[in-house]
């Protein structure tokens, strides 16, 4: 068995420990780390044989530990993965790598240094198994090379605080993954169109907004992001290529037809929409630690988002069409 720490106690990282404590196989929770005492404590007490601490360096320290899951907020992202490196531990970090390129970038090059990857970044999108069946079909050439790609990304609501920033750097950061992903090619430019906002958009946020993407190879891929639709979470992509096109996401459920009406359900949010994707990416993250390899999203991924975001944000700001800065991709990551 694999012992994991699970480093940050939130929304998500609480919901990790649920999921390897009782939906994957292989692993175990071997001790969790959070600066919030009593929340640590809290979940290493329902799980036997599981640690509670405040430290993550500690909790790496822990000899029953054999591998580190971050989920803590992303500001701390760094100081854990740099941790991990010391004890060349491997990691499974959930997105952002880091908040910045600049960071990003260092961690990028800490990684390099051990000679081998150990961080597989959590874009769980890759594990969805819509978006799988979709990158087949474009790897295969089914309908010829792809043109362009066409997003959807919808939330009910938005928490409070939440900025014209995050709407980039917390949301459209998984279209620019599955983007890359995708069509296998860097994100070279971004525009960002702010039409008039939505009367159930808090103050000061545009919301929706429609980013658009230029890639190396010269594809354009628009997303329409809507963060405050009030409906529901509605995530689609359509690939449109030489020869024909296909689209995920209009999955609506079960089909009713029921006194005078007909539909479908809408899904509540990211966590009951994306389930699967966060079970089977944990679950293949264990399998190849298990097996001594790495696999999935890169430290290399992580940067080029951040770089994407970064470009993304100013875009946003400016209203101008804002190229994208990356570094000369190194030998690892290819």
């Amino acid at each position: 068995m694999l012992g994991v720490a699970v480093v940050g106690t939130g929304r998500m990282g609480a919901d990790h420990v649920r999921r390897i404590d009782e939906v994957i196989s292989g692993a175990r929770v071997a001790a969790v780390a959070d600066i919030d005492a009593d929340r640590a404590k809290h979940l290493a007490d329902g799980i036997d044989g599981a640690t509670a601490y405040t430290d993550p360096a500690a909790a790496m320290d822990d000899p029953a530990v054999d591998a580190v899951l971050i989920a803590s907020p992303g500001p701390a992202h760094e100081a854990a993965l740099l941790d991990a490196f010391a004890r060349d531990l491997p990691v499974l970090c959930e997105k952002p790598l880091t908040p910045d390129a600049a960071s990003a970038l260092r961690v990028l090059e800490a990684e390099q240094k051990l000679g081998h990857r150990r961080v597989q970044v959590g874009f769980m999108r890759r594990y969805d198994a819509g978006y799988r069946t979709l990158k087949a079909l474009l790897d295969q050439g089914t309908y010829g090379r792809p043109l362009m790609l066409h997003n959807k990304h919808r939330n009910a609501d938005t928490p409070p605080g939440f900025t014209n920033a995050m709407m980039i750097n917390d949301s459209v950061v998984h279209e620019i993954d599955v983007t890359r992903w995708l069509l296998d090619d860097e994100i070279t430019a971004v525009r960002v169109l702010r039409p008039a906002p939505s009367g159930n958009a808090p103050d000061g946020l545009g919301d929706p907004q429609l980013i658009l993407f230029e890639t190396a190879g010269g594809q354009v891929v628009d997303t329409e992001l809507f963060v405050n639709c009030g409906f529901g979470y509605q995530v689609s992509c359509e690939a449109v290529c030489e020869s024909g096109s296909a689209r995920i996401g209009d999955d609506h459920g079960v089909f009713v037809n029921s006194a005078g009406r007909w539909g479908g359900s809408i899904t509540p949010g990211f966590v009951e929409r994306f389930e699967d994707a966060y079970d089977r990416q944990v679950q293949r993250w264990v399998d190849a630690t298990r097996r001594g390899e790495v696999e999935g999203p890169s430290c290399w991924d992580g940067y080029a988002a951040a770089a994407v975001c970064e470009a993304g944000v100013l875009a946003q700001a400016t209203g101008e069409r804002v190229a994208v800065e990356l570094i000369e991709r190194p030998a690892l990551y290819c």
